[in-house]
Parts: C-alpha cells; sequence; structure tokens
C-alpha cells in the first residue's frame, strides 16, 4: 500500500485527530490533547488552504435581503426590531446598572484570574430554575449541563462529538434556525431536510422524520426548533416523544429551547433529558432574559453526553462576569425583572396581533404566538403574498425609517414573509405607523 504524501497525509493526519477526540473522554477541560495537533502549526499557507474543510457561500446574491446589524446601531435613531432581542433590556435593576453594592457579585479586582472553568454554582441555579417537575419526578443536577458561549457553541460541539466530517449527517426541519446549517458546512457534515407541515401550524412531519431516521442511517443528530424561528410555533410534546422512542435510530435529538420563556409555563422539556439519553436541550439568557450581550447559552442533557461536550470546550469558555451577570438574572430578583419585561413584551405582541390586520396589504399571521417575533406575510395589489413586496417594504423600512425587521421570504413556506421581533410601545408604535405608510408606497396605493 502506498503511503500518503502531501496534502494526502496532512488531509489523513486531519481526520486521525477528528476521529482521536470522539474516542477520548477527557478528565478535565486541562487535558485536552494540543500536543496532538503540533503538525498543523508547520503548515505553509497553501498546504493550509487545501485541508478538507468546505468552503462556505459567502452569498453575494443574497446581500440585499439581509442588511449587517452593524449598519444600525442603537443610538435611539433606530427601530431595531430584526435581532429578537428583548427590547425591554437585560434582567437587571437600575441598581446594578449603576454598579452599587447591592448590584452583580462581579470581583472587579479579581480579573487577573482565570474564571472557574467548571461554573458549578451556576449550574446549579440553571437546574433550579428548570426542576419544575412538570414533565418528570425526577431531577436535574450540574453533571446533566454544559454552559456555553451561547447557544451556538454547544450546536457547534455536538457536530464535532457525533460527526464522522464526510461521513455523518444531520436532519433539520426547515424553516428553522440558520446556524445548525452554517455549523454542519464548517464541519463537512451532510444535512437531510424534513420540511415543517404548512403554515399555520408548522409542526414537525413525524412520519416523515422516521422514515428518514429509518433509511439513513449516517443521520446522527436531529435538530428541532421549539418554540419555532422562524415560525414562532410550539412542538407537540408527543411529537417529539415519538422521535425519541424510535425503536432502531441511535442518534441524538436536539431541542433548540432558546424561546421558551416565551411559551406558557411548563413548556420547556429540559427536565426531560433525566429520562431520555438521547436528548439535547439547548436553552439561553439572550431571549426572555435580554441578555444577548454576554453570549450564554446551556445545554442539559445525560451526563455521559455533557461529560464528552464539558471535554470539548475551552477551558475557561465563560468569563467571570458572564458568569455574575448570569447567575444575577436567574436569581428570584432577576427572574421578577424577567417576568416584569416578558409581560410588557407580549401585550406589545398582543397589540401587533390587534393593530397588523388593520393596515391595507399586510397578509396573514404564519405560525404561532409562543415567542417575542411574529411572522407576517406582505402581500401584493392582488391579495397574494408577494417576496418582491417583502423585500422592497423590508429595505425601506430599514434605509428610509430606520425600522429594521427581517425577511424570510425565500425559506421554505415563508413566501412574502417578514419576521417582526416585539418592540417597546413607542417602538411598536413607530412600526406600525412606518409599515402602514411603507406598504402604501410599495403597493402604489
Amino acid at each position: 500500500m502506498t503511503r500518503p504524501s502531501g496534502v494526502g497525509l496532512i488531509k489523513q493526519k486531519w481526520w486521525l485527530y477528528v476521529d482521536s477526540l470522539k474516542s477520548k473522554s477527557f478528565a478535565s477541560p486541562f487535558t485536552f490533547p494540543t500536543r496532538q495537533i503540533s503538525w498543523l502549526s508547520s503548515l505553509t499557507a497553501a498546504q493550509e488552504s487545501k485541508l478538507p474543510l468546505p468552503r462556505i457561500d459567502t452569498g453575494k446574491k443574497r446581500a440585499r435581503t439581509n442588511h449587517l446589524r452593524s449598519d444600525y446601531k442603537d443610538d435611539g435613531t433606530n427601530i431595531l426590531l430584526d435581532a429578537n432581542e428583548n427590547a425591554y433590556g437585560p434582567s437587571l435593576s437600575s441598581d446594578v446598572a449603576e454598579k452599587t453594592p447591592d448590584g452583580v457579585n462581579v470581583d472587579l479586582l479579581g480579573l487577573h484570574r482565570y474564571p472557574d472553568p467548571h461554573q458549578e454554582p451556576l449550574k446549579q441555579q440553571l437546574c433550579k430554575l428548570r426542576n419544575t417537575h412538570a414533565h418528570t419526578s425526577k431531577t436535574l443536577k450540574p453533571e446533566n449541563l454544559f454552559v456555553g458561549v451561547g447557544s451556538d457553541e454547544a450546536i457547534d460541539a455536538l457536530l464535532r462529538c457525533f460527526c464522522v466530517p464526510g461521513k455523518d449527517r444531520i436532519l433539520t426541519c426547515p424553516p428553522t434556525y440558520g446556524m445548525y446549517s452554517v455549523s454542519a458546512q464548517v464541519n463537512d457534515v451532510a444535512i437531510v431536510k424534513v420540511p415543517l407541515l404548512e403554515a399555520p401550524s408548522f409542526n414537525i412531519n413525524v412520519p416523515a422524520i422516521l422514515d428518514a431516521l429509518t433509511n439513513e442511517p449516517n443521520i446522527k443528530l436531529v435538530y428541532l426548533c421549539s418554540p419555532g424561528n422562524p415560525t414562532g410555533s410550539l412542538l407537540a410534546k408527543s411529537d417529539v416523544q415519538q422521535i425519541l422512542d424510535h425503536p432502531t435510530w441511535n442518534g441524538v435529538v436536539v431541542l433548540d429551547e432558546a424561546y421558551i420563556d416565551f411559551a406558557p409555563d411548563d413548556a420547556s422539556l429540559a427536565e426531560w433529558v433525566t429520562e431520555f439519553p438521547n436528548l439535547v436541550v439547548m436553552q439561553t439568557l439572550s431571549k426572555a432574559f435580554g441578555m444577548a450581550g454576554i453570549r450564554l447559552g446551556t445545554a442539559f442533557t445525560s451526563p455521559p453526553i455533557a461529560r464528552l461536550l464539558n471535554s470539548l470546550k475551552a477551558p475557561y469558555n465563560i468569563s467571570s462576569p458572564t458568569s455574575a451577570l448570569a447567575s444575577y438574572a436567574v436569581s428570584e430578583k432577576g427572574l421578577a425583572i424577567m417576568r416584569d419585561h416578558r409581560a410588557r413584551l407580549l401585550e406589545q405582541r398582543d397589540r401587533i396581533i390587534q393593530e397588523l390586520p388593520k393596515i391595507p396589504g399586510v397578509g396573514r399571521l404564519r405560525g404561532g404566538t409562543e415567542s417575542n417575533f411574529l411572522l407576517y406575510e406582505m402581500l401584493n395589489s392582488a391579495g397574494e403574498p408577494d417576496n418582491s413586496v417583502a423585500l422592497a417594504v423590508y429595505e425601506k423600512l430599514a434605509e428610509g425609517k430606520g425600522v429594521v425587521v427581517r425577511f424570510r421570504g425565500k425559506e421554505h413556506g415563508c413566501l412574502g414573509c417578514l419576521r417582526i421581533t416585539v418592540g417597546t410601545d413607542a417602538e411598536v408604535t413607530r412600526f406600525l405607523e412606518s409599515l402602514k405608510t411603507t406598504l402604501a408606497e410599495v403597493r402604489g396605493s
């Protein structure tokens, strides 16, 4: 057998390194085998460019469908309703913002020290938050938890844990959150797509998913979003259970609950990971808690999977200030603020639902209302959902009115749709006025 050399040897070493990570269970984050990749540091630029990593389409043709957030500053002149942030701000009281002694317990003089790599106290608080016992009598413990830099770190880590590049696959249900596909592309993992059922339900197609898992043994992960993004629909517990109970498939179901705190009480299935060892439930403090700026995400799962995820993470992925702010946000004081902000957002969500149908050119609400955003059709003069109208409205709102929403018309089942994040009372007023005049201008009425 001819021994590979040059680029062929580089590729072989790369895959051997990736495979080696899957067979290891590291006792602590400090034992990550960095010496195994010393050969990477000696690569020339030309060699490195030929590593078997996927190229990512920069999508120049799609650039005009979604402007960069950096184009629109949060300086009081723009209404930012595009990123599903919490418009009422973080779950922090004014005394915290003013850095009074009653605020967050950040040791500013201790920032020369590295943070706690395990985050046990924070994990205890997060488990307490989700131990509702609405779905099981069992109790979540810190060993059920991975804490990362937003949910995106968990999405990527799961791919690296369970998928062999160039061989394995994941399953997604469009329309859904885009990072599942982005992370799969980066990790050279193929995607099997089973679209959601037609709007307005946007339920998962359970029979089609079960068939795909039966016929495609290389599917290792199923990414489900509940409430969905951009659909805003909460998945049925019974549908999720049918996938978990698949008789032959030996993979992991990943349930993304980023918006779960806008759903009815006890909707989260986080504690279900104590019943199903093949379940991962991801959550974040970016949405209902209004803490997008600290980038704190969680993954509840069985202890063996949690150990794998914690072995793959960087040793100090959560900073001390992030940990302190997150701890405050899920404390009783922080939870009270979050619930107050949520109640105000839900009032504005109901207001948008009531007022949008009164505006000529606004079509049907597509999807559910279990989140802090809504998905609406924009209609042409014939009364049909129209991508050109939706895109023109999106652009004119952003460029002419400083009101930024999201165009979602190119996603499955979202023809002519804009996704609108619920804002404050004043923001919603400005949005409604701007949308009315912009639609009239675009439709020539």
